[in-house]
């Protein structure tokens, strides 16, 4: 039990930071164009690199801790959450945005109550992968560098030839994954119900 506490704690903590922040810069990304071509290159440069490489700098870094595992889950959850978020604020409807403009509203109000609202299905979508590929990245920190986690139960059960126990760890993991994707799937259904009753009035 400690060691499925420690792991779901690793992939909430690192789904919150990566995924706030990956939302957020996707804003600034999506708003502001001169943002948007500086930052580009260099966030597709380092998501290129594989951070199964990066881990071990991390873990150098940040210690031994939650602390290294938790960084390793943000940066990797950070670019699903940007791309969705980014594209769905770039692709609003024109027709809508002019006529925000025709009525008065601000580039703030237009931005919160027009872009964000018709743009979340894509960035819900991003949500979903950023959560199973979440569980990716604290497994990894925690096969790089864990005495505690399901990763680290995987490499102990390895090195004392323990199928059961790792696959008993895989099963695991597998379900939380599945439990946090249908987490997400609860929360779109009744975003799109109270956004459809919203469309209606």
């Amino acid at each position: 039990m400690p060691h499925i506490m420690r792991t779901m704690t690793e992939v909430l903590l690192g789904l919150l930071f990566g995924g706030l922040f990956g939302f957020l810069v996707a804003i600034l990304m999506g708003e502001v164009q001169f943002i948007r071509k500086l930052f580009l290159p260099y966030i597709i440069a380092s998501q290129a690199v594989p951070k199964l490489a990066l881990a071990p700098l991390f873990i150098l870094w940040f210690g031994f801790g939650m602390t290294s595992k938790v960084v390793i889950t943000a940066l990797i959850c950070f670019f699903p959450l940007l791309e969705n978020t980014v594209t769905a604020i770039q692709y609003t409807d024109k027709q809508k945005q002019e006529l925000f403009r025709m009525l008065g509203a601000s580039r703030w109000k237009t931005l919160l109550y027009l872009k964000i609202p018709a743009g979340m299905p894509g960035i819900i979508a991003g949500l979903r992968v950023a959560v199973i590929l979440a569980i990716v990245g604290a497994v990894v920190g925690e096969f790089i560098g864990g005495s505690e986690g399901l990763g680290a139960v995987i490499v102990a059960s390895q090195g004392m030839m323990d199928t059961p126990l790792m696959f008993a760890s895989l099963i695991l993991l597998t379900i939380i994954g599945m439990f946090l994707y249908q987490g997400v799937n609860v929360i779109e259904k009744k975003w799109v119900r109270r956004y459809a009753k919203e469309i209606k009035k």
